[in-house]
């Protein structure tokens, strides 16, 4: 992968919820990553792992409670009264999980789409937005004749359209996709996938896409990070996540994949992780997957792994892979 310009750099973020009077919630503990400009990062794991809330924190609609993001090379800040916030609101935006629950059903489509025009840009005149609303739902896949009609009006895939729509609106750079298929059927799901695929080439648009389901997030994202428990175990392009996983958290994700060869499928091995994963109010010590790994050390629960880049664009926290030996061995094995 050729080197390519940051539009997201994030330096160890942490995210903390207090829970009643003395617990604290590890939600995100100290991660880092960096999206560049015009790709899609995947970010995968299973519920309760962290996603969201990277994702919400990236948009600021939580607060760190420590580490760094920077926008275009520049540091974000918490005041959020400032122009900088302003623009940067407008450069980011979200599209959520629920099409049924994030449109507001007492407002007509074009009062939605256009509810972010009205906001960044209020010199617009009532005319103008109107046609903006309509060529927006045109790009989706909807028509004039939806704007004035209600979300109760429309089906799942439909409802989602209209919130990329309301995305797309104020003209941003980077979108996060919560989950944006989960609630969809799934002849609805891919669909809407490559409508995403298509707006991200034609708007030149930066993706967070945040999923849980590993087979659907390969056909849209560059590269993929696999959280786990408030951490990130692995990240890499996505051809190689998926020909060659290092961390046993991911490759037990992946053996849980349906292949579409019964026979192929017939003869490979599931791996099958024990026990349930732990309370992020108290996460186990050292190595987080440490009590459902397989290949569970000594050194996993003393000693926290280190983030690094063991191969070529390819990170993951691990023991196994501690030690640059272990990886050239390990990768041989897996070519050969």
């Amino acid at each position: 992968m050729e080197t390519r310009e940051s539009l997201i750099e994030v330096e160890k973020l942490t995210k903390h919820f207090k829970v009643g009077k003395n617990q604290v919630l590890h939600a995100v503990d100290g991660i880092s990553f960096t999206i560049h400009k015009g790709e899609a990062l995947g970010l995968v794991g299973e519920s309760g792992c962290g996603k969201s809330t990277v994702g919400r924190t990236l948009l600021q609609l939580y607060h760190p409670t420590s580490g760094e993001i920077k926008f275009e090379g520049k540091k974000l800040k918490i005041d959020h009264s400032s122009d900088d916030a302003k623009q940067y609101r407008r450069e980011v935006q979200m599209i959520f999980q629920d099409p049924y629950s994030s449109l507001n059903p007492r407002m007509t489509v074009l009062e939605i789409v256009s509810e972010g025009l009205l906001i960044h840009q209020p010199n617009m005149s009532k005319e103008e937005r109107r046609e903006n609303v309509i060529e927006l739902l045109e790009l989706v896949g909807l028509n004039r004749n939806h704007a004035n009609r209600y979300p109760h009006e429309f089906s799942g895939g439909q409802r989602q359209r209209i919130g990329i729509a309301r995305a797309l609106a104020v003209q941003p750079k980077f979108i996060v996709a919560d989950e944006p298929i989960a609630a969809l059927d799934v002849s609805i799901q891919a669909q809407i996938v490559n409508l995403l695929k298509k707006l991200q080439k034609e708007k030149e648009l930066t993706y967070l896409f945040i999923a849980h389901d590993l087979s659907m997030v390969k056909h849209i994202s560059d590269r993929i990070a696999v959280m786990y428990l408030g951490q990130i175990m692995e990240l890499a392009e996505s051809e190689e996540l998926y020909s060659q996983p290092l961390h046993p958290y991911t490759a037990a994700l992946l053996s849980a994949i349906p292949l579409p060869d019964p026979n192929l499928e017939r003869k490979r091995e599931r791996i099958i992780l024990t026990g349930d994963v732990p309370n992020p109010i108290n996460p186990p010590s050292g190595c987080r997957f440490r009590t459902r790994c397989p290949q569970a050390m000594d050194i996993c629960s003393q000693k926290e792994p280190i983030w690094k880049e063991v191969q070529p664009n390819h990170f993951v926290a691990c023991h196994l892979y501690q030690n640059s030996e272990l990886v050239k061995k390990e990768t041989l094995l897996t070519k050969g």
